[in-house]
């Protein structure tokens, strides 16, 4: 079991609190889904919950953490440096329980995620494989490790959909206890029976967090009747309040009326006025009392919202992409003049303001030839292209802040940059604060408002939905359902692929597929 006892969050550079006074336990059979909005805390207690020292540099903590005979496993959200550049074989046998496995139970591990076992003793380093084999290999390190409690940050990042799919049956089925983040609403539906939402009220400035024992469906449901009953109470409530300052009103300037109207000569009448006036604000008293225990309206941190793309426009006959290659290659490793060929004869056709999605299994090149096709999209002069990579580092500096990556420096741009990221929930400080202490949704909001205000017609997505969280991905998906140019997608989220994806393409050993689209998962 984990305990957690009246534990509180503090951000070292601008003092805001992320948690506080919060107390829970784990225990056994618990599946417990941590979601609220992106920079909300949710990696960072994970952190502290598997090592304080991993979040010790920007945040400082109060409170109780016991891990009462748990041997704990950890799978971080990015990989920090050093383990990139490790091999596989080295990062495996960093940790002494890779020997205790027997060929035949590494057989069947590797088969279970997909991944050949043979490059379990690989010189490949980290650095060069696709995003959901690297969560693979993570996996495979953390689960020889045998752990009796897992915490799991964004495990179903870049997985694909066969992956994802043993992912859910894990996690239902494992005796250990799991906390985890995912904003794959679909693997949260099917697979929590608990959930921690913490969220940031008033302008981050008042942290709430609520601890459900139920599943997330149930969850957001439950949540948003009592939000709208709560609403409607206090609508009422309010409406029946200023009915009756109405009447108070009118009484009260009726007596006063009368009072001043009274003649001098007739103080009984005015006396008996100066008691019924005294009995109107007696009223009005009680009446002003009763209103500070009415309902109050409900308190909630809302999605991020902005229209994005309302300048895109592609006529349907335009062509967007007219591409083939006769062979993908992998990236060449530093002892090779090229890589392995991935996929032959690869055509892709664009017209118009289509939508499409790239699928495929973990590591067959699909951003490889995102890659590819950005450089060719990028240089047209015919049409305005934007690439969002799956690795931000790609392309964000981090070093700078979001308003010195967004404007151009000038007074007007700066004030128009601060409203677009208020607009995605930043603070007045997280604006200023560099990128590299942002958290993964953060830098993708951030690079969504790049997108739109570049004034793109074309879009290339590597994992769009990748670090939204679940609250904040159908907001996602309802924007890039409604833009108005083309969108060429890698994508496992599916929910993401129907709701916003017209054609999807699997690729293949022998190409692009196309493949019906995925219907919406219940």
């Amino acid at each position: 079991m984990i305990q957690i006892k009246h534990l509180t969050i503090r951000h070292k550079k601008d003092y805001r609190i992320l948690l506080e006074d919060f107390s829970m336990n784990i225990n056994p059979g618990d599946k417990c889904a941590l979601i609220g909005e992106e920079g909300n805390g949710k990696s960072t207690l994970l952190k502290l919950l598997y090592d304080p020292a991993l979040a010790e540099n920007y945040v400082e903590f109060e409170g109780t953490i016991l891990r009462t005979g748990e041997r704990l496993g950890y799978l971080p959200q990015e990989l920090p440096e050093r383990q990139r550049q490790l091999s596989i074989y080295e990062y495996l046998t960093e940790t002494g329980c890779f020997y205790d496995q027997s060929p035949g139970e590494l057989a069947t591990l590797c088969g279970r995620l997909s991944f050949p076992m043979e490059r379990l003793y690989s010189e490949e380093p980290l650095s060069i494989l696709s995003g959901g084999e690297k969560i693979k290999v993570q996996l495979i390190r953390l689960l020889v490790e045998n752990p009796t409690a897992l915490l799991l940050d964004e495990p179903s990042n870049d997985l694909d959909i066969e992956t994802l799919l043993w992912l859910e049956t894990f996690i239902r089925n494992s005796a250990a206890p799991i906390l985890y983040i995912s904003h794959d609403e679909t693997l949260l539906e099917r697979t929590a029976n608990k959930i921690i939402h913490i969220e940031q009220l008033r302008r981050k400035t008042s942290p709430r967090c609520t601890v459900a024992q139920t599943d997330y469906q149930s969850y957001i449901a439950q949540r948003s009747r009592q939000f709208e009953k709560q609403a409607q109470e206090a609508k009422n409530e309010r409406r029946a309040y200023d009915k009756q300052l109405e009447k108070f009103r009118r009484i009260q300037q009726k007596v006063e009326h009368q009072q001043n109207a009274i003649s001098r000569q007739d103080p009984h009448g005015a006396a008996l006025l100066k008691k019924t006036m005294h009995r109107v604000k007696a009223y009005e008293a009680r009446f002003e009392k009763e209103f500070e225990s009415m309902t109050e309206m409900p308190e909630y941190e809302e999605a991020m919202f902005t229209k994005f793309g309302s300048r895109a426009c592609i006529p349907n006959g335009k062509i967007v992409l007219d591409f083939s290659l006769d062979a993908l290659r992998a990236p060449a490793a530093a002892d090779t003049q090229e890589g392995a060929v991935l996929a032959r004869d690869i055509c892709l056709f664009i017209q118009g303001p289509e939508h499409i999605c790239i699928t495929g299994k973990n590591g067959c090149g699909k951003t490889t030839l995102m890659r590819i096709l950005a450089n060719e999209l990028l240089s047209r002069t015919d049409l305005k292209a934007a690439y969002m990579p799956q690795n931000y580092e790609e392309f964000l500096d981090l070093e700078q802040t979001p308003v010195e990556f967004l404007s151009d420096g000038s007074r007007q741009s700066i004030s128009t940059m601060r409203t677009y990221l208020g607009s995605m929930k930043f603070t007045a400080d997280e604006m200023m604060h560099p990128m590299r202490e942002l958290s993964g949704g953060q830098k993708a909001k951030v690079l969504l408002l790049y997108l739109d205000t570049s004034g793109c017609d074309v879009l290339l997505l590597d994992e769009p939905s990748r670090n939204f969280s679940p609250l904040s991905n159908p907001v996602i998906r309802q924007m890039l359902a409604a833009y108005q140019g083309a969108i060429i997608s890698v994508s496992h989220d599916r929910k993401y692929i129907a709701e916003v994806c017209g054609k999807v393409y699997e690729l293949t050993a022998e190409g692009l597929r196309k493949r019906e689209a995925t219907p919406s998962p219940s």
